[in-house]
């Protein structure tokens, strides 16, 4: 697998208050034909999150069909579990509804502690408008989750819900300060609302040289899944790659990944975040470069199975 990065497609537009930075996250959606809505997050002047869109065609991806000029989810109320923060991690059509799977925010007591929690959150127009479903998160903080639950990745086989989601299951004092451990759960559901697990651990990192593994993307195929992810060997997560044959039990394949830093520029120093499409027998992958997405959202392909 080899990517052929195709650049900084999607830029923040620092002029609108809820975007004076980065456009974090990419969540594509497909519209029809070669047509995607790309959700992402972006960050005002306190930097807090709210969530965004752009409309782009495959076919033609270097110019920008549409964009929202108003935040589609703003963080909650002072205290709620999204009040420092939202942003949209997946997206799933269920009848007449898109379900958005979001990820809230709380700033913790020293830095960089923080929490997050899993939200939900609805649209009956392909993601025009969006509602939150209540204030309250569908998952949290727990005995198999104690540091927080977050980015995630759900997608629906029949009436049976799955989702692989980031799990933080530990803040290492360091001298050099706080440390973050993140591993990728599994969870499941009958109804995309009320969610199972158990603390099955699907990919954890390979010590000790890492400390998390961000954001899983996964991808249906004839034998299984595929699932492209961050993680961080070195300052700056890297994108992985892995495959499995049930969605529980995962190989990771990273020297497969085909796609690293470029040697300058805005994706020199990390790539992280990616989410891959599938169009026209090719592969595309947008993605986040340094500072987790600040200068906005890249985008790469390849023909599949290359």
């Amino acid at each position: 697998m080899h990517w052929h990065k195709l650049g900084l497609i999607f830029k923040p537009d620092i002029n609108l208050t809820w975007m004076r930075s980065h456009a974090q996250l990419p969540v594509p959606v497909p519209l029809g034909g070669s047509r995607y809505r790309v959700f992402f997050a972006s960050r005002n002047e306190l930097q807090r999150s709210h969530v965004g869109a752009f409309d782009i065609d495959l076919d033609h991806p270097d110019r920008i069909l549409s964009m929202t000029r108003d935040p589609l989810l703003k963080p909650g109320p002072t205290g709620y579990f999204d009040g420092d923060g939202v942003y949209v991690a997946s997206i799933v059509p269920n009848a007449q509804q898109w379900y958005f799977y979001t990820i809230g925010w709380n700033v913790g007591g020293r830095s960089p502690l923080f929490y997050t929690s899993i939200g939900l959150a609805h649209s009956s127009n392909q993601g025009l408008t969006v509602e939150k479903e209540g204030v309250s998160p569908i998952m949290q903080r727990s005995e198999h989750d104690p540091c927080l639950v977050t980015a995630p990745m759900v997608l629906r086989d029949r009436n049976r819900w799955m989702m692989w989601y980031v799990s933080g299951f530990d803040w290492e004092d360091k001298p050099s300060g706080l440390q973050s451990k993140y591993h990728i759960k599994y969870a499941y559901s009958m109804d995309g609302k009320n969610w199972h697990r158990d603390g099955h651990v699907c990919l954890t990192t390979a010590e000790p040289d890492e400390t998390n593994i961000s954001r899983f993307w996964v991808l249906p195929s004839r034998g299984g899944y595929h699932a492209w992810y961050g993680f961080n060997r070195g300052p700056g997560y890297r994108i992985g790659y892995a495959r499995s044959v049930d969605g529980l039990h995962w190989t990771r394949y990273d020297d497969q990944a085909g796609i690293g830093l470029s040697d300058s520029g805005w994706d020199s120093q990390a790539i992280a975040y990616p989410a891959v499409v599938h169009h026209q027998g090719h592969w595309y992958m947008f993605y986040n470069g340094n500072g987790y997405g600040k200068d906005g959202i890249g985008l790469a392909v390849t023909r599949a199975g290359e």
